[in-house]
C-alpha cells in the first residue's frame, strides 16, 4: 500500500512538472535601432577578415518594399538591403478567432521581429548590405497560374564599379526558398568576397491561454553542427543560452566552422532556416544583441572566400526554410533537418504515435476521431495487462474484510500490520502492485502524445466536434476535464480498492479525481479526449471482467456444493 502511494504521489509530481511555464516574461512592446558591429575571421582557405557591416535592425516602416505573392506565401522584401522583411503563411491562419489573418512567420513589427538579412562582405568594407539601394522593376510579383517557381530579381550598382543581382525563386507548393546573389566585378582590381546571411528575431512574444502554461517546446537556434569525430549533431540553444554567452568576454558568442549543415530559428510548430551548400566550408555563429532594446538574437551563415578579378563574376547560392515542421517533407529540405521537429527524449514513442494517428486521420479526415481510434488501438494492446489488473481488483475486495480485522488487531503497530499484510497476500500469491502495472506501461503513452500535441502542426487548431474546435488547446468550457474527473471517480467506486486501504489512502484516492481535473483543464482537449475515452474502456473492461469473474465464482460454488451434496448422499 505505501508503493502504491508513493506511485500516485509521483504521477501527480509528473503532470504538474508539465504545467510550469518556461517563458512567462513581460517583454516591452517599444523597441530601438540595434546596431552592434560584426566581424568575424573567414572560413576556409581565405586568407583577412570578412566585413559584414553592422547587423542593423531598421524601423519596420523604412523604405519601399517588394510584395510578393504565391500560393503559399504573402512576402515583403524591403528594397534597402533586399531583406525579406514579412512572410505570412497563407495555408495558416493567426488563431481560430481570426480565420482571415494570416499567420506572420517573418514580421519586422517591433513586438515580434523575425527577418533575413543577407549580403556580400567584403575585405574593406560590405559590398552588398542591409544599407545596399537595391531597385526593381515592379512592386509587385505574382505567381502566375501554370508556372512553377517565380523569380524576384533586385538591381544594385555601385559607383566603385560592381554591382550586384539578387534573385529570390520561390517554388509552388514549397516552402523553400531559394536565394542566388551575382557579383559583377568592373572595379578595375580584385575584390576578396563572402556570401552572409543572418536572421535576426526579438525575444517570441509571451504567450497566453492555455496553450502558454504548457512546457518543453524549444524556441530558440538549432544548428546542424559538424563533430570533431566526424558525422554531424543537431545543437539546440536557447535564448537563455545566447544571453549567457553574451555575458562572457572570452566567448561571447556560439561559434562552429564546418563543411555543410544549416543553422535555424526554432519555434513551436514552424522553422525557419538557412541552408548552404553542403559541401562549403562555412561559419556558424548565434549570439545575442544585447545592446539593443529589446535584445536581438542572431542566427549567421557566413561562406567561403572568393576572390573576384577584375571583368569577372561570382555567384553566391543558398537556401531558405520559412514554414511548418510538417512530418513529410521536413528530411527533403538538408539533412538532418526532421531533426527540428523535436520530440526530445519521448521521440521514440511519438513518433509511431503520429504514424498511427496520422494513418486513423487518412480513415476519419478528423483528427478527434483519429486519437478515439488510436485509444482503442492501444486499450486493445494493453487488455490482457488490464485483465489482470481488474483481477487483481477482485481479489483486493475478497481481501477487505480479513484486512479489516488486521488493522483493528495491530491498530496501535504499523509495522506489524504491514507484515500481516504482506504474510497474507504472500499466502493467498496475490501482489497488491499488480494493478498498478497497466497504468504505469500507458505512461509513456500518454507523455507521447502530448508531445505530439505540443509539437506536430498538424495538429495545431485542429478541430474535432462541437465546441472543441482545437485539439491542441485547452477546453474552453471544461467539459472534457470534468467528465474526465467523473469517469476516473467511477472507475475507483468499480475497483473497490478502498476496502484494502487505509483512511490516509482512501482520502488521497477521494482526492486524485478532483486534482487530476484541475490539472487537466489546461491540458490540450486532444489529450484529455484519449484519457476520457482510455478511462471510458477501462470502466467497460471492468464491468465485463468483474461480472465474468463473479460468474466463475458463482460456477464454483455451485460445484462445491453439488460434490458436497453427492458424498453425503
Amino acid at each position: 500500500m505505501e508503493n502504491r502511494r508513493m506511485i500516485l504521489i509521483a504521477l501527480i509530481g509528473v503532470v504538474t512538472y508539465l504545467l510550469y511555464q518556461a517563458w512567462q516574461d513581460d517583454y516591452g512592446k517599444a523597441m530601438q535601432a540595434a546596431a552592434a558591429a560584426a566581424t568575424v575571421q573567414s572560413p576556409g582557405s581565405g586568407s583577412g577578415s570578412a566585413q559584414l557591416g553592422t547587423a542593423a535592425v531598421s524601423p519596420a516602416a523604412a523604405g519601399p518594399r517588394v510584395h510578393v505573392h504565391t500560393d503559399l506565401f504573402d512576402a515583403d522584401i524591403a528594397l534597402a538591403g533586399g531583406e525579406l522583411r514579412r512572410l505570412e503563411l497563407s495555408q495558416f491562419p493567426v488563431d481560430k478567432q481570426h480565420p482571415q489573418q494570416k499567420l506572420p512567420l517573418l514580421d519586422d513589427s517591433p513586438d515580434q521581429l523575425l527577418v533575413l538579412q543577407t549580403g556580400i562582405a567584403g575585405a574593406d568594407a560590405p559590398l552588398a548590405s542591409g544599407q545596399t539601394p537595391f531597385h526593381s522593376a515592379q512592386d509587385q510579383y505574382a505567381l502566375a497560374d501554370g508556372s512553377s517557381t517565380l523569380d524576384v530579381p533586385l538591381e544594385y550598382t555601385d559607383p566603385a564599379g560592381f554591382s550586384v543581382r539578387k534573385v529570390y525563386r520561390f517554388t509552388r507548393g514549397s516552402y523553400q526558398i531559394g536565394l542566388t546573389e551575382k557579383l559583377a566585378n568592373h572595379s578595375g582590381k580584385p575584390l576578396a568576397t563572402w556570401p552572409y546571411a543572418r536572421w535576426q528575431r526579438t525575444p517570441p512574444p509571451a504567450k497566453t491561454g492555455a496553450r502558454a502554461r504548457f512546457a518543453g517546446n524549444f524556441a530558440g537556434v538549432g544548428v546542424y553542427e559538424q563533430k570533431e569525430g566526424g558525422g554531424y549533431r543537431y545543437k539546440k540553444l536557447t535564448f537563455k543560452d545566447l544571453d549567457k554567452l553574451a555575458k562572457d568576454p572570452a566567448k561571447p558568442e556560439y561559434q562552429s566552422r564546418q563543411t555543410g549543415g544549416w543553422i535555424a530559428v526554432v519555434q513551436q510548430y514552424f522553422v525557419t532556416a538557412i541552408i548552404p551548400p553542403q559541401d562549403a566550408a562555412l561559419q556558424f555563429t548565434g549570439k545575442a544583441i544585447a545592446a539593443a532594446t529589446p535584445t536581438v538574437y542572431q542566427a549567421q551563415y557566413l561562406g567561403p572566400a572568393a576572390t573576384v578579378a577584375d571583368g569577372a563574376e561570382q555567384d553566391y547560392s543558398f537556401g531558405v526554410y520559412a514554414g511548418p515542421e510538417q512530418q513529410d517533407g521536413l528530411a527533403m529540405v538538408a539533412p538532418g533537418f526532421d531533426r527540428t521537429l523535436d520530440y526530445g527524449l519521448l521521440a521514440s514513442v511519438a513518433e509511431p504515435l503520429f504514424w498511427a494517428l496520422k494513418s486513423f486521420h487518412g480513415l476519419t479526415g478528423n483528427w478527434g476521431w483519429a486519437i478515439i481510434l488510436l485509444t482503442v488501438l492501444v486499450r486493445a494492446i494493453f487488455y490482457p495487462l488490464s485483465a489482470a489488473q481488474y483481477r487483481s481488483m477482485a481479489k483486493m475486495r475478497k481481501f477487505g474484510p480479513r484486512i479489516q480485522e488486521l488493522r483493528e488487531r495491530y491498530a496501535d503497530d504499523r509495522e506489524r500490520l504491514s507484515k500481516a499484510q504482506m504474510e497474507l497476500y504472500k499466502k493467498e500469491g496475490f501482489n497488491p502492485l499488480a494493478g498498478c502495472w497497466p497504468l504505469l506501461i500507458q505512461m509513456p503513452v500518454f507523455f507521447g502524445l502530448y508531445r505530439v500535441l505540443a509539437q506536430s502542426v498538424e495538429l495545431r487548431e485542429a478541430p474535432f466536434i462541437l465546441w472543441m474546435q482545437d485539439l491542441s488547446a485547452a477546453d474552453p468550457y471544461y467539459v472534457m476535464p470534468v467528465l474526465y474527473g467523473i469517469s476516473m471517480w467511477v472507475q475507483q467506486r468499480l475497483s473497490g480498492q478502498s476496502a484494502t486501504m487505509d483512511p490516509m489512502q482512501q482520502r488521497m484516492m477521494n482526492i486524485m479525481p478532483i486534482a487530476l481535473t484541475g490539472l487537466f483543464l489546461f491540458f490540450p482537449v486532444g489529450l484529455v479526449l484519449y484519457w476520457l475515452v482510455s478511462n471510458s474502456i477501462g470502466i467497460l473492461q471492468q464491468w465485463f471482467i468483474t461480472r465474468r469473474l463473479a460468474g466463475e465464482e458463482s460456477g464454483r460454488k455451485a460445484e462445491d456444493t453439488a460434490g458436497k451434496d453427492v458424498k453425503t448422499k
